[in-house]
């Protein structure tokens, strides 16, 4: 597969594919959300996995991250496009828009954040914590700047509850963009597997901040994400035809000398998951 699709809220299934089958891959953090769907688009084979299952059964804590990205590399896959629904935090991201943020804020608690806490350690670093390349693509494939806004901060909250009007004040404070509930863990996990990512956000609301506006509610993201799930297909359809996967990039080597476990003491799972996400495409 050329390319990896993790859809979000509301965005359950991919259109345009074509020569669909399901792929149910086991991993050694359990199953990922959903089977894998795999087709092709734009003469590319595509992947498509539901972050929160097809019929939306996953609470965005109970995600099961790492399953998620593991599975995509097993399958080869080293570039990935999550599709995220977010609050606004400022004036200029109004509902309906997509953006492609370029910074995180995680401000969970209680997921699982590294592949590696099994007797070996590793601290990548997720400066950037999306591929700039990978970012760029999307940005081009969304028309530019005028029609996906290109760069914020995500701040990543663990839910399912939504903001109080004092912390959504608070983030603004602290000149965050943008707030939703699953870029975090995916960010670094992805950079752990050595695979590029990028987040498109579908802005369906504007949190509690805003004065005169209702506060943020289940049915009203619903509602906004099912006008905008056209727009955030024909991103990535458009992508699809023009992202060709690099000869190399920076984050495919996100692990080199970040194991510091000395070689002699690292266990055999930690050992051939290292290997899994050194290796560029499976068998190679």
């Amino acid at each position: 597969m050329d390319i990896a699709v993790i859809g979000g809220s509301g965005l359950y299934r991919l259109g345009h594919l074509a020569e669909v089958e399901r792929i149910s891959v086991e991993t050694p953090f359990g199953a990922p959300s959903d089977e894998i769907v795999v087709g092709s688009m734009g003469g590319r084979r595509i992947a498509f996995l539901p972050r929160h299952g097809s019929r939306h059964r996953l609470a965005p804590a109970a995600v099961p991250y790492r399953a998620n990205i593991y599975a995509l590399r097993v399958l080869g896959i080293r570039q990935i496009v999550s599709v995220s629904a977010v609050g606004s935090l400022v004036e200029q991201l109004r509902p309906g828009t997509l953006a492609v943020p370029d910074q995180l804020v995680d401000l969970t608690r209680s997921r699982a954040k590294t592949f590696f806490d099994d007797g070996c350690v590793a601290h990548v670093s997720p400066a950037e914590p999306w591929c700039s390349r990978l970012r760029a693509a999307l940005v081009a494939a969304g028309g530019g700047a005028r029609a996906v806004h290109d760069g914020g901060a995500y701040c990543c909250i663990d839910g399912p509850a939504f903001s109080t009007r004092a912390e959504s004040n608070l983030y603004r404070r602290w000149q965050l963009s943008m707030i939703g509930m699953t870029a975090a863990p995916e960010a670094v996990l992805a950079r752990e597997a050595n695979a590029c990512l990028a987040v498109l956000a579908l802005i369906t609301d504007y949190d509690c901040w805003r004065v005169g506006e209702a506060p943020v509610s289940a049915d009203a993201v619903a509602e906004v994400m099912r006008r905008n799930v056209d727009a955030a297909q024909g991103v990535i359809a458009k992508l699809a035809v023009d992202c060709d996967e690099p000869a190399d990039c920076t984050c495919w080597h996100a692990l080199d000398g970040a194991v510091l476990t000395d070689s002699s003491a690292l266990p055999a799972s930690a050992r051939e998951r290292i290997e899994l996400f050194r290796t560029r495409r499976v068998g190679s």
